[in-house]
């Protein structure tokens, strides 16, 4: 999941959002968005969707299962 961490925080930051607003704006907590960037707990499979679908990229990118 160190992949996943890395990526969620990567796309983050070029949106310029805060943990705060990215969980403002998809309805997930500021913590667990804290536990995820950290790579200290794992995701669900529906917070993996929600934020694939905000980010508009794929779940296997966001998981590191693929590079696009």
């Amino acid at each position: 999941m160190i992949k996943f961490a890395e990526r969620l925080k990567e796309l983050r930051n070029e949106k310029g959002l805060s943990q705060v607003q990215l969980s403002k704006a998809t309805g997930l907590s500021r913590s667990a968005l804290g536990f995820w960037e950290a790579g200290q707990r794992i995701p669900s499979a529906e917070a993996v969707a929600t934020l694939a679908r905000y980010f508009e990229v794929s779940a296997d990118y966001l998981l590191g299962l693929s590079d696009d």
